[in-house]
């Protein structure tokens, strides 16, 4: 898990690393180490606060930034980012991962060969893994700054030993281009698309939905009629996270707005609203959206932070990110990088 930064924009996004940061123009040196922590047995279960950390070998690969990190199986692939000279990658590696005797693991990344056609360079793109066969990636800042707006697909139905990326959902309507966004597989063939930043710089709150099942995929944007829907919605963001958890929801948490003002809120995507929408149901039976009541400790405002959840779908990791510090004199507004790992559990009340 890693934080980015983007020059163009001195936009902070979590899916590369900064170890520092100054006044404008932004400095960083982007790492390539990987770390791991144990929940849910020993150090680090539900009734522990501690988590355990172990660094893990990483190899050769290269420190960049505003990459992709998704996990297939027992293994990641890793796509794209930005290096320390501002190039924008576009390689694909895989990451394995090896448990050894006592728990402890290692990982060991070897360049995924793709064949002659691959995604243009990019970082700050939205990916998500697909039933362990195929990642898709989404949008991002490409060369020269520009956000992009294509959708591509990797098969990785060689078993990781190859793989083969081809673009796919280029048929219009189409999302903006954008950066900072997220992409969550909901199930099946499907992926839900939400927020970011767009080429303006506006920031966004529309809801796309994309089936990769039928042979030229669309995009189908999911539009949301408050003036006769009960109900509200999330306000714009970029830098948030989506995450996938029980019951058939996305939980929505942090990002900022266009003014980088960080949030603090949880928001719940109903899936099952969200395809009665997509389907053209006038009578809605639940709200698309819900905004959650928090209880005990709450994470600090932040943006751009990681996030993932447990086997149950109910527990929910909230590591890293961009949060507001004191302001210096010689610098125009606050930054820190919070260092903290955060577990959200989520209570169903039936």
């Amino acid at each position: 898990m890693a934080y980015c930064c983007s020059e163009e924009t001195q936009e902070l996004q979590i899916l590369g690393e900064i170890t520092h940061v100054t006044s404008k123009p932004y400095i960083c040196r982007h790492l390539a180490d990987t770390w791991v922590t144990y929940v849910g047995n020993g150090v680090g279960n539900r009734s522990s606060n501690v988590f355990s950390w172990q660094q893990l070998d990483s190899g050769t690969l290269s420190g960049r930034f505003g990459h992709s990190c998704s996990l297939v199986g027992d293994a990641l692939v890793l796509f794209g980012g930005i290096n320390d000279q501002g190039q924008r990658l576009n390689d694909t590696w895989i990451g394995q991962i090896i448990c050894e005797e006592s728990h402890r693991m290692r990982i060991s990344w070897r360049l995924l060969e793709v064949g002659p056609f691959a995604p243009s360079p990019r970082g700050a793109h939205a990916a998500c893994c697909v039933d362990d066969k195929f990642i898709v990636i989404h949008g991002g800042i490409g060369l020269y700054g520009g956000r992009l707006g294509d959708t591509w697909l990797l098969d990785l139905s060689n078993g990781l030993q190859s793989g083969s990326w081809r673009q796919v959902g280029d048929t219009e309507p189409l999302p903006l281009s954008r950066s900072g966004h997220t992409l969550t597989w909901i199930g099946g063939t499907r992926m839900v698309l939400f927020g970011g930043r767009g080429s303006e710089f506006d920031v966004l709150n529309d809801v796309w939905l994309l089936d990769i099942s039928e042979r030229y995929p669309k995009w189908k944007e999911i539009k949301y009629d408050l003036s006769s829907v009960l109900g509200e919605m999330p306000f714009p963001r970029v830098g948030h996270s989506a995450t996938l958890v029980f019951g058939g929801k996305i939980l929505v948490y942090g990002g900022e707005d266009s003014q980088r003002r960080r949030k603090d809120d949880f928001w719940i995507l109903d899936l099952p609203a969200l395809l009665q929408v997509e389907s053209g149901s006038k009578k809605m039976k639940k709200r698309m959206w819900k905004k959650l009541r928090i209880d005990g400790q709450c994470p600090n405002y932040r943006s751009f932070h990681g996030a993932c959840v447990d086997t149950s779908g109910c527990c929910v990791y909230i590591f890293g990110g961009m949060v507001d510090s004191p302001v210096h004199p010689s610098e125009a507004s606050g930054l820190r990088f919070d260092g903290q790992l955060y577990q959200v559990e989520i209570v169903l009340h039936l």
